[in-house]
């Protein structure tokens, strides 16, 4: 009898931090994937195949040909990614009612709050050609205040949910690497440090960061 193939989930992606969750996650899971480029540089995110893909023109997406009942699914927007294959290999989303709502809401607060405000830092600090002030300080100024709240968090616990590595960890780090782009000095967060220090130092989540498109593809930022 011939073993049984896993087919591979098709990753469409691009180097910035919210493509790096589904990467590291992927890599975490051991799950077979494919990467598909998705030039943000160039526009490929708004184009009509991509958009059919993911109705919001943003990366990352997957689709999965193994989803529930063995049927192919689609699944966009990048911690609803996280949590679907955290769900798919019963890994690093607890089943506990309270452990899984603390990943929640750290899931919930890096969607709202980290990401949203150091992806605004990283647009006003680097990529503006009109360097505005008031909008650099404001959320040069945010940043710091979350990296604030993170920081007590991980004073007490040594991940961001608590004692385990999840995937609240996942959609955390990618943004919480770039920590000097946006304009922060780590010596002041110490207990972010201990963790990025740790999280960046398991095998899979190196291999999510070191995914990039093929040398022809253009580079964008990470951002």
């Amino acid at each position: 009898m011939s073993a049984v193939t896993t087919p591979p989930i098709d990753l469409y992606y691009w180097t910035t931090p919210n493509g790096w969750k589904a990467s590291i996650m992927l890599e975490e899971c051991g799950l077979p994937y494919r990467m598909i480029p998705v030039n943000i540089g160039k526009g490929v995110q708004r184009s009509p195949d991509f958009l059919a893909v993911s109705p919001n023109g943003k990366i990352p997406a997957i689709t999965d040909p193994d989803g529930p009942g063995g049927q192919p699914i689609t699944v966009y927007e990048s911690n609803a990614i996280l949590q679907y294959l955290a769900r798919k290999v019963g890994r690093f989303y607890p089943s506990e009612e309270r452990a899984r709502i603390a990943v929640d809401i750290w899931l919930f607060w890096q969607a709202a709050n980290f990401g949203p405000t150091l992806g605004q830092t990283h647009h006003f600090r680097i990529y503006a050609s009109d360097k505005i002030p008031y909008a650099i300080e404001r959320f040069t100024a945010e940043a710091a205040r979350l990296y604030g709240v993170l920081d007590a968090q991980l004073s007490r616990h040594p991940f961001v949910a608590g004692e385990d590595f999840t995937i609240a960890d996942i959609a955390v780090v990618t943004w919480a690497k770039l920590w000097e782009r946006q304009g922060q000095d780590i010596a002041d967060f110490p207990h972010v440090g201990r963790w990025l220090d740790v999280v960046k130092a398991r095998p899979a989540v190196q291999r999510g960061f070191k995914l990039r498109p093929e040398p022809e593809e253009a580079a964008a930022p990470a951002c």
